[in-house]
């Protein structure tokens, strides 16, 4: 905890001090152009990999950066009500969910029972994307080619949480009436690369 509290006190004589006048403006309010859902992962770290100054991002993280398909229900819905909230009430401009390397919640897509028995919750949230694990079993053999499997399961469930995206009717009709913009990015955590995913290709495209 000492080095929390020692980074709090360089973060008030150094970078506050440097933004003072920023921290001032958005004081009482906040317009953030994006909503950016990204996974929990510790390495994954929003305003850094975009250059962003606070305010600009409204963050949401979750395991594997999944997003539930729409649905009105009684239950405490936190992903959902943030996806409301950021869309809905401070329009943001851009949606970008944001998948990476060496992914643990899609890693552990393919675990045994037996292995995530201790966290229920967990395997619970992981059943949102188990229709990627279906979709890579299907084309790969995911026992001869580890490789191939991690970052397909990566790649394919960003695909999949765009299209979860666009079942929520208020996205839908932004999208469609071009008020709104959706990205797929995959972040390569060793090499600080990230791939845009290409509506038209289908592909993901290096960002240069």
């Amino acid at each position: 905890m000492g080095e929390l509290f020692q980074g709090i006190r360089e973060f008030r004589e150094t970078d506050f001090l440097e933004h003072k006048e920023l921290f001032s403006d958005i004081g009482r309010k906040q317009v953030p152009h994006t909503l950016f859902i990204g996974c929990s992962d510790s390495r994954i770290v929003p305003n850094l990999i975009t250059k962003t100054l606070p305010g600009e991002l409204f963050v949401i993280r979750n395991i594997a950066n999944l997003v539930p398909l729409y649905r009105e229900s009684s239950e405490v819905l936190a992903t959902t009500s943030a996806i409301e909230y950021a869309v809905q009430m401070l329009n943001v401009e851009n949606i970008v969910i944001c998948g990476h390397s060496n992914c643990g919640g899609c890693e552990a897509l393919y675990f045994d029972d037996e292995s995530l028995k201790d966290l229920p919750h967990t395997r619970r949230w992981l059943e949102l994307a188990r229709p990627v694990a279906d979709m890579v079993k299907a084309k790969i053999d995911i026992k001869a080619e580890p490789e191939k499997r991690e970052w397909l399961t990566e790649q394919l469930n960003i695909v999949q949480q765009i299209e979860h995206l666009l079942s929520y009717p208020f996205i839908r009709k932004r999208y469609e009436a071009k008020l709104i913009n959706i990205y797929g990015w995959y972040y390569i955590i060793e090499t600080g690369e990230i791939y845009n995913f290409d509506f038209d290709s289908r592909v993901f495209l290096k960002v240069e």
